[in-house]
């Protein structure tokens, strides 16, 4: 299986398996998906992000154990996947990163949107000079801000922004946006290529899940 943490506390089953689900679906690739103890409002800053590390190399080392071929940890600013890679011996990704580097497989400038004031450090520095502009949608700091009408309408009001000081790629910093279906607005309305982060990181994953799979007889 490929092993998915999510960066939030909930005991809500259908929505720490969202991510999965996607992934599954569009992949072929069976998931578990755990999220972390005791962080309700998730990471939203340097301080939550530092207390979550440790939780989520605790569950990563559980995931390997439990038999999982592949580790993500699905939060676009990439938390500890530095330091779970140093305590276990499977692969991990991380959405960041994946989404990052599926935008510069295309080769045009990169226009990034999220839900926190910077875009995550991870992202900006692997796009280096094809990275053009960040956006918060307005009034947008949390996922379900995006879930009326009116919020998808802030998001594609966003990207038409990024698109006009020159984005050719828009590039999603948050994996709550896949939740919410907010790719597909977009590729309804856009007609340049849409970086959904769970999606990108469910190709990474997938792809080594097969290759691992495959070796392995199994």
């Amino acid at each position: 299986m490929i092993g998915i943490i999510r960066v939030f506390t909930t005991d809500d089953q259908e929505i720490i398996e969202q991510h999965g689900k996607v992934i599954t679906k569009t992949y072929e690739v069976p998931t578990v998906t755990k999220c972390i103890p005791d962080q309700p409002l998730g990471i939203f800053n340097d301080e939550t992000e530092e207390v979550a590390i440790p939780k989520i190399v605790k569950l990563g080392k559980d995931l390997e154990q439990q038999g999982c071929h592949v580790i993500v940890i699905s939060c676009a600013a990439d938390p500890a996947v530095a330091e779970l890679r140093k305590e276990v011996s499977i692969p991990v990704i991380g959405a960041g990163s994946s989404a990052a580097l599926a935008a510069l497989a295309i080769g045009e400038p990169v226009g990034v949107i999220g839900i926190t004031d910077e875009p995550p450090a991870v992202i900006e520095s692997l796009l280096g000079p094809y990275y053009t502009g960040y956006i918060r949608p307005d009034g947008v700091r949390n996922t379900t801000d995006l879930l009326s009408p009116d919020g998808r309408k802030k998001g594609l009001d966003a990207a038409k922004t990024l698109i006009n000081q020159g984005a050719k790629v828009i590039l999603f910093a948050c994996t709550g946006f896949s939740t919410i279906g907010l790719a597909n607005v977009l590729r309804d309305e856009l007609g340049v290529p849409i970086i959904d982060a769970v999606e990108a990181e469910g190709m990474f994953a997938a792809a080594l899940y097969k290759q691992l799979t495959a070796s392995n007889g199994k």
